[in-house]
């Protein structure tokens, strides 16, 4: 316990000195955001808050590794050789996603290059021993080959870390999305004693408090605001999909018996990674590049109903939160073959829902016009 909440003390503290520093940074070299008809701010905001979330969690989570080998040296009950051939893999797969976040900040990055340094990064953690060799029975499938295992667990990765690029679209959004899941993750590793991932997910969460903080509550006229970009989105994503296969990893199976940590970790991102698969499936209807950004987007569509983009961030975190504690609650008492279809049953019934709210506002909009 004393463990995680030094790592968190530590990470909330470089945040609450790194990012003010950025924003100054941000501001003399006037490297902005700047507001287009996609994108819903009107002010131009810092787009660097990201900056600071790799530098800091690896100070934070090396720091309290370093004091805990240095007071116990006695005790390395906790780590082991496997875990360190882990995190070097996962250190260099983030440096690498950082910098091409970084790039894509500063100066713009084609989306095949960043999908090829996806795709590199993913391979890294396969490297390090973490592939899903189990589908936990979805759809009857239990054991899985490493012909198999590997190409899913790389389209794993490499989804994840897209879907909290992609939910990036308003104030407070993926960085809270991406709080819940690092708290309901680190809570599933502390009870599983697996202490040196839980302290990854809760100096990951510590920097995002801060930056939570100036992102939503900040002014944009006063220079208080900023965005995390690509190298914070980017950096978040990676992350969360090494801790979500890990989790599935590190409780896997090979005998038929359903695992409900598989359905638990994925849970913690499921409204951005069902986001990703109804807009890309919409522009592929509509004959679109599915890699160009639009405006449809779950957060665009409550947009669209008449909420205000507080609301809209408050309502898709509550939304997260209910999956979360639906499969959470099932998980172990559900066949997981079922409770996807209920997901995606409860899915498909929201957005049914919304789209008539969206053409309620806007019948209720041409009204007013023509009075």
């Amino acid at each position: 316990t004393l463990l995680l909440l030094s790592g968190f003390l530590f990470s909330v503290l470089f945040g609450m000195v790194i990012i003010p520093r950025i924003l100054v940074i941000s501001h003399k070299k006037r490297l902005y955001d700047v507001p287009d008809s996609r994108k819903v701010h009107t002010t131009p905001v810092p787009r660097l808050g990201g900056l600071s979330f790799f530098p800091v969690v690896l100070m934070s989570f090396a720091l309290v590794i370093g004091f805990r080998l240095y007071l116990w040296p006695s005790d390395l009950s906790s780590f082991s050789i496997e875990m360190l051939h882990e995190y070097l893999f996962l250190f260099v797969g983030m440096t690498l996603l950082y910098l091409v976040g970084v790039c894509d900040d500063l100066v713009g990055v084609g989306y095949r290059y960043k999908f090829i340094v996806q795709v590199v990064s993913a391979l890294l953690l396969v490297l390090s021993g973490n592939w899903l060799d189990t589908l936990g029975g979805l759809f009857g499938i239990y054991s899985v080959p490493a012909l198999l295992g590997v190409p899913v667990t790389v389209f794993a990765v490499v989804y994840v870390t897209n879907a909290i690029n992609l939910i990036d679209g308003i104030d407070g959004l993926a960085s809270g999305l991406c709080c819940i899941a690092l708290s309901v993750l680190s809570v599933f590793f502390f009870i599983q004693d697996q202490c040196v991932y839980a302290l990854l997910a809760i100096c990951t969460l510590g920097i995002l408090m801060p930056f939570w903080c100036y992102n939503v509550f900040g002014n944009a006229n006063c220079g208080h605001k900023l965005f995390m970009g690509d190298a914070g989105s980017l950096t978040l994503g990676y992350v969360i999909s090494f801790l979500i296969i890990h989790l599935c990893v590190s409780n896997s199976t090979s005998t038929e018996r359903s695992n409900p940590y598989l359905v638990i970790a994925f849970s913690t991102v499921l409204v951005p990674l069902l986001d990703v698969v109804r807009v890309v499936l919409r522009r592929l209807r509509e004959h679109k590049n599915p890699f160009l950004p639009d405006k449809n987007h779950f957060h665009h569509k409550l947009l669209r109903t008449g909420m205000r983009v507080r609301m809209v961030m408050v309502c898709i975190i509550a939304i997260s939160a209910f999956f979360i504690l639906l499969n959470s609650s099932l998980a172990w008492r559900v066949d997981i073959t079922y409770l996807f279809f209920l997901n995606l049953f409860c899915w498909s019934i929201l957005h049914v829902g919304l789209n008539g709210l969206i053409k309620r506002n806007r019948e209720r909009k041409e009204s007013e016009q023509l009075r």
